[in-house]
């Protein structure tokens, strides 16, 4: 894959344990890995879930609330932890990270869109990881199921005004199937797709776990959004970072979404 500068997205699931507790040793091969890459020339963008989970964690929750002003207070106590370790990890490989939370309404104004299109110029111009989530403190969008989903729709969006080259979403599934995996042994992985029409949209089927709010049918809402950016969209398994040192050199992993 030719990618100067990358959008990678990491779901919930993907960065914490069932018990919603941060997966340490993971995240920190993700830091390993994205600070690598941008080592080697690559400009990183990092889309990363999490707060809620991390919150949920943190506080000792049995499991993650159901109101929506509930969520948003475990998400200020999570957002914290989460950028605390991003800031730790990333650093211990001598790269600078910066927090920039989004909300819609700041997306759909021409005005501010274009300061954070120029915030992003100026912080990947200065080698700086930019780590973004939907502000969930003030945000009841991805809260409440609104179609940003599990930051997935964001991260395409991000990569449209970041103008990336590629964006990588890391889940807990190895890309699109012609049936759901996990009930059928006989699931075949679809490798590319160059068009999203209904029978796509079928095999992503429903929801994640129950520690996201996405699954694979927000991967296909947000690779909608980057095709017809012209940004080729991977949906690849997050269980091990290093997965991404293989899609740079141009193994077929995951799925393909194809730009037009």
């Amino acid at each position: 894959m030719e990618a100067k500068r990358v959008v990678v997205k990491v779901g919930t699931s993907t960065l914490t344990y069932e018990s919603g507790k941060l997966n340490l040793r993971r995240i920190e091969t993700l830091c390993k890995v994205l600070s690598d890459l941008q080592n080697s020339g690559k400009q990183v963008i990092l889309v990363s879930s999490g707060a809620i989970g991390v919150g949920v964690g943190k506080l000792g929750l049995p499991e993650r609330p159901q109101s929506t002003s509930q969520k948003q207070a475990v998400a200020a106590v999570g957002q914290c932890e989460l950028m605390f370790i991003y800031d730790k990890l990333f650093g211990e490989f001598n790269h600078t990270v910066a927090q920039v939370l989004l909300t819609r309404d700041v997306m759909i104004n021409d005005h501010s869109k274009q300061n954070v299109v120029n915030t992003f110029q100026e912080l990947l111009a200065m080698g700086i990881i930019p780590v973004v989530n939907e502000n969930d403190t003030v945000a009841i969008d991805e809260l409440v199921g609104s179609n940003f989903g599990d930051n997935d729709t964001l991260s395409a969006i991000v990569a449209d005004i970041a103008e990336a080259d590629a964006l990588i979403i890391l889940t807990d599934i190895d890309g699109l199937y012609d049936s759901d995996p996990r009930k059928n042994p006989e699931a075949k992985r679809i490798p590319e797709v160059r068009y999203i029409d209904e029978r796509i949209r079928e095999m992503a089927g429903g929801t994640g776990s129950n520690r996201g709010t996405g699954g694979m049918s927000t991967k296909i809402s947000a690779a909608v959004v980057a095709m017809e950016a012209g940004v080729d969209c991977y949906v690849v398994d997050g269980s091990d970072p290093k997965v991404l040192y293989d899609l740079f050199d141009g193994k077929k992993i995951g799925t393909c979404f194809r730009a037009r």
